[in-house]
Parts: C-alpha cells; sequence; structure tokens
C-alpha cells in the first residue's frame, strides 16, 4: 500500500498555476482623464497651435482678413533694434535675477537653519514679498524712486550724499537696475524656502562625523550641504530661469518699458506690438520664441528629473 501510494504521489503530475491576464483598464482611465485632456487640450494645445499659426500671418489683431508671410516674422525680429535690445535686457536680467536671489536665498536658508530665534517670523517677513500683488510692489517702489519725495533720495540727501539723489527710474543709465532690485527683493523667499526644506532632509550624522574627523565649517559646507542640495539646486534654477526669461508684469507697471527702450524685455515688447501697435502677426511671432527658450531651457530640469526617479 505505501509503495502504491507513493507511486501515485510520484506520477502525479503538479497542477500549474492558472496564469491571469493583466488587466489595463481599457478604456476607463481615459474615460477618467478625458475632462481634464479636454481642458488642457482646448486651453493650452489649440492656443499654441494657434499662436504658432498667426506668426506666419500679417494679421494686425482686428481685421477678418489677413495674409500668409510665411518666415517672413522671424526674419524681421532679426533687423528690429528694438527686439535686440529687448533681448539683451532679458538676458541681462535672467543673469542678476536668478545669481543674487539663489545665493541671498541660500545664505538665508543656512542661517535660518541653525539655531535662531524667531525662525517662524523670519521665515515669513522673508517670503511674504513673493506673494504680493505685481502691481501693488510696482506702486510701492515707484513711491521708493521717486525723485522729488521718494525715500531712497531722501535717506540719500539725509546722510549728505545729495549727489547721488536721481531719477533712478527715469533715466536709461539706472532705469533696468533700479527695476531689478525689488525683483530680487520679490525672488529671494522662494528659494530660501526651497533650501532651507532640502537642509532640513540632510543628516545630521554627516556633520557629526565630519567635525569629529577636523573638518571645518566651510569644508563641511562644500562638501556635505552643497552636494546635498543638488535636487534643490535643479528645481531652483530651472523655475527662476523660466520666470526670468518671461518677465513682464513688473517692469511694465513699473517703467513701461522705457525710458525708451532702456527696460524693454520680450514680454514687453510682445505686448506693444500685439495690443498697442497692432502688428499681431508680429507680436505672436515674439510670443513663439518666448515660449521655445522656456521649453529649451527647462529640457536639463525635466530630464535630470526623470533618470533620478530611474534611478
Amino acid at each position: 500500500m505505501a509503495s502504491t501510494a507513493t507511486a501515485d504521489a510520484v506520477t502525479t503530475p503538479r497542477a500549474r498555476p492558472v496564469r491571469q491576464k493583466r488587466r489595463h483598464g481599457g478604456l476607463t482611465p481615459w474615460l477618467f482623464a478625458l475632462p481634464a485632456l479636454a481642458v488642457y487640450i482646448w486651453f493650452l494645445v489649440y492656443p499654441a497651435f494657434n499662436s504658432l499659426y498667426f506668426s506666419l500671418t500679417d494679421w494686425d489683431g482686428l481685421s477678418p482678413t489677413y495674409n500668409i508671410v510665411g518666415l517672413d516674422n522671424y526674419k524681421a525680429m532679426v533687423n528690429d533694434d528694438v527686439v535686440i535690445q529687448a533681448a539683451i535686457n532679458n538676458v541681462i536680467w535672467t543673469v542678476v535675477t536668478i545669481a543674487v536671489p539663489v545665493v541671498l536665498g541660500l545664505a538665508l536658508a543656512v542661517t535660518l537653519n541653525g539655531r535662531v530665534r524667531g525662525k517662524p517670523i523670519l521665515r515669513m517677513i522673508f517670503y511674504t514679498p513673493g506673494v504680493l500683488p505685481l502691481v501693488a510692489v510696482a506702486s510701492i517702489w515707484g513711491w521708493l524712486y521717486n525723485p522729488d519725495y521718494g525715500a531712497v533720495n531722501e535717506f540719500l540727501r539725509l546722510i549728505g550724499l545729495d549727489s547721488l539723489a536721481q531719477p533712478w527710474l527715469g533715466q536709461n543709465s539706472t532705469a533696468l537696475a533700479a527695476v531689478m532690485v525689488p525683483a530680487i527683493w520679490l525672488r529671494t523667499g522662494f528659494p530660501m524656502l526651497l533650501y532651507l526644506a532640502a537642509l532640513q532632509g540632510i543628516s545630521q550624522d554627516q556633520y557629526e562625523a565630519a567635525t569629529m574627523d577636523g573638518a571645518t565649517r566651510s569644508q563641511q559646507f562644500w562638501h556635505i550641504t552643497m552636494p546635498n542640495l543638488k535636487p534643490a539646486h535643479y528645481i531652483v534654477l530651472a523655475l527662476s530661469l523660466i520666470d526670468s526669461f518671461k518677465v513682464f508684469d513688473l517692469i511694465y507697471a513699473t517703467t513701461y518699458g522705457g525710458p525708451g527702450t532702456a527696460t524693454q524685455v520680450m514680454g514687453t515688447w510682445m505686448y506693444f506690438n500685439v495690443f498697442q501697435y497692432y502688428q499681431a502677426g508680429y507680436g505672436t511671432a515674439i510670443a513663439v520664441v518666448i515660449t521655445i527658450v522656456a521649453i529649451a531651457v527647462s529640457i536639463p530640469y525635466v530630464r535630470s528629473q526623470t533618470k533620478e526617479h530611474q534611478s
């Protein structure tokens, strides 16, 4: 009997596990995504392609008729002195309003990450300018820069530097720099918060081990803090770069692109062509160039984030 049972156990084949086919949900996920996808296509994709189309025309923005001019608008940009000046101002604006707020934000984050009293209040003070309406900011700084009774010139006169009192927003030599000051004031709080969050995620064990090995605070900063802040650097630099290149509202509300073309940037020149000079085709071409540049500078950030998630 025992041998028969053993033989049956040997000869009886094992039951194969039933393979279940993976179900990907069919159309169900697309039905859930359809409302958001429709909004995305209608309010983003369609206007983008529509703008690209009108950039190839001589449309004035009002007439029902227009002509297809091909790449003439883009060729005209190369010979447009205002576009060249606006592009130069954009580069200067981008470099200054990224470098200074990032350095200041990192310094403030490192300071607030240490033993400082009143951290919540200080964070609120440094971040509050970033949430103020830009029109209000333009009004505040326009009053501060007023050549007759503004606080800046009054302070210079008070300390005996009357010769430095000048119309900061009214002359070509100082207008762009004067507008960049409130931009730096506005944008310092954002990188400060991102860096502060990243600093709080760094293990203190690394600093304790470095201290035991005799590393100075400077060495700890460059060899521990900065490498651990690499993801935060990508986010801060990418978002700041895009935001700086498409600047419009602060300059428009403060100087209106003047005096002359001293503070003209691509965004304001696009606005003037579309809504004041009735050259919608040309203005749309400028908008397309701004969009292409913004997408191009965001590609390294997207690629770095993709590699990080894959690893």
